[in-house]
């Protein structure tokens, strides 16, 4: 019973020492405050969105949780409104699997609010299917949503800057690829139905954001618009919510040890979000609230550039 005893103290342990040196990851550190700044968090309802969020609005900025499910959406306004202090946070309406819904979203948006200093491309999704423009849907919502949004509201960020576009990718990029064929032919990033074809085609879609965020970097030289992409880390969201529940029910114990909550998933958001300083490190791709280094495919200043030129078309900027 005692050695037992003992491999239990020894394996606890090390689970701690792992957990806070390998797996909680950075801490947003900036005090900066936000009072008559505009934030728009796309997907800001629940989640990673939510908890930035709440942070920024605790910071006196003004806040737009652009959200597709609106019962759950006014549901996170009240939460945010109660537990902030601030009134200024609102929701419309974005459904990123919809180009006319991000269409109608910027022009409601442009003519409403005289302000965006941040724009927070938090949004995500873990499925199979088409939206309804015939896009594959973690292509649609994960990039070309997000693309066609930040393009439509540039010019007002340039206008209120210094400002910032945050884009929430994932370290999942590094086993993606841009497959330019199967865009052309199918509008969609990869095929096939089985668990671990969705899994490639979901870090095709986020290895999308860090290109995004290269290239519209090398667009933004000049101005006082700055972006960045990162990882939030490993974070119990409800990103998986439409995948297999048996699947879910095992991975349980996994997720319950190894994952990030949504607060502490936040952080690196955060930092890109508010950090003081980091304006020369825009287009880089933030992790545990620091930059790190791309591989060569996440940097390729060509597949970049064609994917932006691609991603015109198929939004309709072109």
């Amino acid at each position: 019973m005692a050695y037992f005893l003992l491999v239990i103290g020894i394996a606890v342990g090390l689970y701690f020492i792992l957990y806070h040196a390998v797996i909680k990851g950075g801490r947003c550190k900036s005090s900066t405050k936000l009072h008559g700044k505009t934030v728009i968090v796309t997907g800001g309802n629940t989640g990673i969105g939510k908890t930035t969020a709440m942070e920024l609005a605790r910071r006196g900025a003004r806040i737009i949780l652009a959200c597709r499910n609106k019962q759950r959406a006014e549901a996170a306004v009240s939460d945010i409104r109660r537990e902030s202090g601030n009134n200024e946070v609102v929701y419309m309406h974005l459904d990123l699997a919809s180009l006319k819904s991000v269409r109608s979203f910027a022009e409601t948006f442009l003519k409403t609010e005289p302000r965006l200093d941040l724009l927070i491309n938090n949004a995500g999704i873990f499925m199979k299917g088409k939206t309804e423009d015939g896009l594959g849907m973690m292509f649609g919502v994960n990039h070309l949503g997000h693309f066609l949004l930040t393009n439509l509201l540039l010019d007002r960020l340039k206008e209120c800057g210094p400002s910032r576009v945050v884009n929430v990718s994932s370290t999942a990029h590094r086993f993606g690829s841009v497959d330019f064929a199967c865009l052309n032919e199918h509008k969609e990033l990869g095929m096939g139905d089985s668990a671990w074809n969705v899994l490639k085609i979901y870090s095709h879609s986020k290895l999308c954001n860090v290109l995004f965020t290269h290239e519209l970097a090398k667009r933004l030289q000049g101005t006082n618009v700055t972006c960045y992409s990162l990882h939030p880390g490993a974070v119990h969201t409800e990103l998986a919510r439409n995948a297999n529940r048996l699947m879910l029910f095992l991975m349980k114990p996994i997720i319950t040890l190894f994952l990030l909550d949504p607060e502490a998933g936040a952080q690196t958001t955060l930092h890109c979000a508010l950090q003081e300083g980091i304006e020369p490190l825009s287009g880089c791709y933030f992790s545990s609230c620091a930059v790190q280094e791309l591989s060569a495919k996440a940097r390729d200043d060509a597949v970049a550039r064609k994917l932006w030129e691609v991603s015109e078309r198929l939004s309709g900027l072109s």
